[in-house]
């Protein structure tokens, strides 16, 4: 009787998971050194065990990854067994290894998640909102959905993200939870619509992590996002932290609230609220009326790029700067390298941020997409600079990204695309991405650790 060693494995990581849940439960500081140790057992790769090393390091030393520790026990039961679950083993332990196989028969990169749009519908009308010219009567159908994620598991993808328009909108959205509930799921969301019904409903079941969009306090979130926004926002917050359910924010920085957004106060006010995570995305001119004055100045980037590890070093939150952190991404991760974007319409996008496509999801296969031209483009030319502080290909290396557009041949997805191509648009994503590229350069440096960032760590230690 032949044995489906795949079954055999992904039951034994369980065992071990739900093994390594009840030492936390417990006992979470007393026991988690024996829960690394029982993860280090089922590890498939090198790097696995090179994280769990460094995990245990930090535990050893880090206050912080303490403090991360303890938060598992407030985590509802069904999210332990959904979320955690299948993040750690679906997605990590098994997934990965299972992507870069594919990958190797492919001959492209298989990504670890996929951003999907179920629908371009929202109850909102944010200033500037990066989605904001894509028509509003669009969503994709639960089949097709539903075979994008089948096909995504065949390719050891089990991270979904979910975005819009306003996802909680789609009338399918949980009988896609549901269905799909060996998924982890994350969601960026307005947090406007989550009642106690979509709270219960979340709890149920626990594989959906909702992501709410914030612009920091009151004043401003209201200004961008209309008023009575941040109250809702607040009491949604509420609702989760009451059931256990994992959530986080997401924040769009400007050169008028990176701040606020950073600040102290601002990052203990999102932990007491019962935040684990906080994605922060830079202000990216696209989508509705881009304004150029929101951008971050390069001295802005500069404090935000010493000021996330800061907060990551001292606070029990884990903050994401995408466009600051490639030193640690190794460069640009979308066009297909570890994510994509399927806008509501079927197109397939390379980022959210970039409203271009040759293919449609409708007409051909996940496989069949991942080998788009476009795709192609930009992974013969990742990372796009040397300095990796400067990854993204529309604000940091605007030339990459309209050599990428004309090689592939890609069209623009909704009228006003291709602004960031050409004129003034264009003419000013280049003087700042060389102001940029001029002032990144030595924390790429101190980060990559070359000879020069040595002589820089002893002229500042001296």
């Amino acid at each position: 009787m032949a044995i489906n060693f795949n079954f055999a494995k992904k039951f034994a990581a369980e065992q071990v998971l739900k093994q390594t849940m009840n030492y936390i439960k417990k006992d979470p500081e007393k026991n988690f050194l024996k829960v690394l140790n029982l993860a280090d057992k089922i590890a498939s790769t090198e790097n696995h065990h090179k994280q769990i090393a460094a995990i245990r390091e930090g535990f050893k030393n880090n206050s912080i990854v303490r403090d991360y520790v303890k938060k598992f026990t407030e985590i509802a039961p069904s999210y332990q067994e959904g979320l955690v679950m299948n993040f750690f083993v679906n997605s990590g332990l098994l997934g990965i290894p299972q992507q870069f196989k594919v990958a190797d028969e492919l001959g492209v990169d298989v990504p670890w998640t996929i951003l999907i749009d179920p629908t371009s519908v929202c109850n909102l009308k944010c200033t500037g909102c990066w989605a904001g010219k894509y028509s509003k009567s669009h969503s994709l159908e639960f089949e097709t959905i539903d075979r994008i994620i089948t096909e995504a598991k065949e390719l050891g993808i089990y991270f979904i993200v979910l975005s819009g328009g306003e996802p909680t909108l789609y009338p399918y959205l949980f009988d896609i939870f549901e269905k799909h509930s060996d998924v982890t799921f994350m969601m960026y969301t307005n947090g406007t619509l989550i009642d106690e019904e979509m709270a219960d409903k979340m709890l149920k079941v626990g594989n959906i992590t909702p992501a709410i969009s914030l612009e920091g306090y009151k004043e401003a979130t209201d200004e961008r996002r209309g008023e009575g926004v941040y109250d809702k926002i607040m009491a949604a917050m509420d609702r989760l932290r009451e059931r256990g359910i994992v959530f986080g924010t997401s924040v769009t920085v400007t050169r008028y609230n990176v701040k606020e957004l950073f600040s102290d106060e601002f990052i203990h006010h999102l932990i007491n609220k019962g935040a684990t995570y906080s994605w922060s995305f830079h202000y990216v001119p696209i989508g509705r009326n881009p304004n150029l004055d929101m951008m971050l100045t390069p001295e802005q980037r500069e404090w935000l790029a010493y000021r996330v590890p800061e907060i990551r070093s001292n606070f029990p939150l884990f903050v994401a700067d995408f466009w600051n952190d490639g030193t640690f991404t190794g460069g640009c991760i979308a066009g297909g390298r570890r994510y994509f974007h399927i806008n509501a319409m079927g197109d397939v996008e390379p980022c959210a941020f970039v409203h271009f496509a040759v293919d449609n999801i409708k007409d051909k296969s996940l496989k069949e997409v991942l080998q788009t031209p476009l795709f192609k483009s930009y992974q013969k030319r990742q990372p796009f600079t040397d300095n990796l502080m400067a990854p993204c290909p529309i604000i940091d290396n605007p030339q990459a990204l309209r050599d990428i557009i004309e090689e592939s041949g890609a069209r623009p997805t909704h009228p006003g695309a291709d602004m960031v191509l050409k004129g003034n648009v264009a003419k000013e994503l280049d003087e700042l991405s060389k102001r940029w590229h001029k002032r990144s350069r030595h924390i790429n440096d101190e980060r990559m650790n070359t000879e020069k960032s040595e002589k820089e760590f002893e002229k500042k230690a001296q």
